[in-house]
């Protein structure tokens, strides 16, 4: 009998043994797929930011595309306004240069061109533009430029404008032309 029980006794640890070593068997699957699990979690995550970032980049890229699109049309008809604006204008320009042909009197064409230039720099200072005051001025090399200097007629004119040979224009506070002005010296 004692040989029974040293066998009994023996036969444990080495059933326990398979026990412990069929626990951790059925363990080490459950870890695996849920590693398994996991990683195809990530992966699945992973795919649908990466999917959102190209849905976005494209997006973005789409936007960028119809924006330089807009700015193109925009630039190419800007002047459609003022283009519009003018053609009133050359109407009546048209209609000065006819009534020239059989007008005997000067003074009807006169008046009728000053009317079309008053239309003119009507539309200009709607459209922000204005013309840079010359008469009397200190010379200023910001806003005018000199093209020749002459001698002062008197001391109060030294550094001043004398003449003025074509207009300068300002457009929202910046020069579009400069102003081309005799300075005197």
């Amino acid at each position: 009998m004692k040989k029974n029980t040293d066998q009994t006794h023996s036969e444990k640890p080495e059933v326990k043994e398979v026990v412990e070593e069929t626990a951790v068997n059925q363990a080490a699957p459950e870890q695996a797929s849920e590693a398994t699990a996991g990683a195809v979690d990530y992966e699945t995550k992973f795919n649908e930011l990466n999917d959102q970032y190209l849905r976005l980049m494209a997006e973005f890229d789409n936007y960028r595309k119809r924006m330089m699109r807009e700015r193109v049309d925009l630039i190419k008809n800007a002047s459609e306004r003022v283009v519009l604006d003018l053609l009133p204008i050359i109407d009546n320009f048209e209609r000065s240069l006819k009534s020239m042909e059989t007008s005997e009197s000067v003074q009807p064409v006169v008046e009728g061109v000053n009317l079309i230039y008053q239309q003119m720099m009507t539309l200009l200072k709607q459209q922000g533009v204005s013309v840079i005051e010359t008469e009397n001025q200190l010379f200023n090399d910001e806003f005018h430029e000199a093209i020749t200097t002459t001698p002062a007629p008197s001391d109060d004119m030294k550094g001043k404008i004398i003449d003025c040979v074509q207009k300068g224009y300002l457009m929202n506070d910046k020069v579009i032309r400069f102003p081309k002005v005799v300075v005197g010296q």
